[in-house]
């Protein structure tokens, strides 16, 4: 059971001291029966009230809002988690799912409701095509995880990864009329031809643990040393899969292995890790900093010196 050691700051600098609007904050990592978390602390300078809640899809989110005027604000987290998650999962869909076209029931179709529905427009139906593209035609059916995976890979190979420090997030379309893409905006066209071909998918960003030292650098992950974006699909009886896109290439295309989940959304904007305002003049902000660590610790050492904050 790999042991995780994650430190996620940000950092934001200003030319003038300026007061703050609310922030909330997307930086716990969601607890199941692959992932466990050992301990986990949240520091912010200066400090300020804070109150956790969790929002519709049992995301955990802090509200913080700073006190004073400042020259500066840090956010920062400090999380360990042990993950159960297994490198070549066996998976039981229930036999009603294996192939596909299937059918929810009336229960998971109520409970999945808008992870059905595209987010993004396809007035002209170029998405739905391309999607359909992937459905084997032959009698009874295509074979349901097959279909999943041979999605992936299209996606994989209709965009090559491209990191993009703007906000925002590339319209589906968008990512296979330019053939580049985010993780994010690889995730976005994974998630919508899913629900394109009426399945429940959701968007999920957290981390991605790095290949080994040993490992060369040119195994073609991607995403690391920086939140990462993936895709969960509902199946019955094996419940949410974990699909990536963007290291599909790299055999790191399916299960949680490596992936730490902090939020899972219907649209990946939702899931921004740290968002808020400031008072002052508009062009007060002189930088903003974010700084990711993901290290597997072979024991319960620290995986880093633990700096002043």
């Amino acid at each position: 059971m790999p042991v995780i050691d994650i430190r996620h700051r940000t950092t934001y600098r200003y030319s003038r001291p300026v007061g703050f609007g609310p922030h909330h904050l997307i930086l716990r990592p969601r607890e199941g029966h692959e992932l466990h978390i050992r301990s986990f602390a949240l520091t912010c300078e200066p400090a300020g009230a804070l109150r956790w809640a969790s929002d519709v899809f049992g995301n955990a989110i802090a509200t913080l809002l700073p006190e004073g005027r400042h020259l500066g604000l840090m956010i920062e987290t400090r999380v360990r988690v042990v993950s159960n998650a297994t490198a070549w999962p066996v998976f039981g869909i229930d036999t009603a799912a294996l192939r596909y076209p299937f059918r929810y029931d009336d229960a998971a179709l109520t409970d999945l409701g808008s992870l059905l529905r595209p987010a993004h427009a396809d007035p002209e139906g170029r998405l739905l095509a391309w999607s359909r593209g992937f459905v084997a035609d032959t009698p009874g059916g295509t074979d349901t995880l097959s279909l999943l995976r041979d999605l992936c890979a299209g996606v994989s190979a209709a965009a090559a990864y491209r990191r993009r420090e703007e906000h925002g997030t590339q319209a589906p379309l968008e990512t296979l009329h330019l053939g580049t893409g985010t993780c994010r905006d690889m995730a976005t066209l994974l998630a919508e031809a899913c629900r394109q071909l009426g399945l429940g998918a959701r968007l999920v960003s957290g981390y991605l643990l790095p290949d080994a030292p040993s490992v060369p650098r040119d195994s073609g992950v991607r995403g690391t040393g920086a939140t990462h974006a993936w895709v969960e699909v509902f199946l019955p009886g094996a419940g949410w899969i974990a699909f990536d896109p963007t290291n599909h290439r790299a055999g790191r295309g399916l299960g949680g292995a490596r992936l730490v989940p902090v939020a899972a959304v219907r649209e990946i904007r939702h899931a921004v890790p740290v968002s808020g305002s400031f008072f002052g003049s508009s062009d007060a902000l002189d930088e903003m900093t974010v700084e990711v660590d993901v290290v597997a610790l072979e024991d319960e050492a620290p995986a880093w010196a633990l700096p002043p904050l």
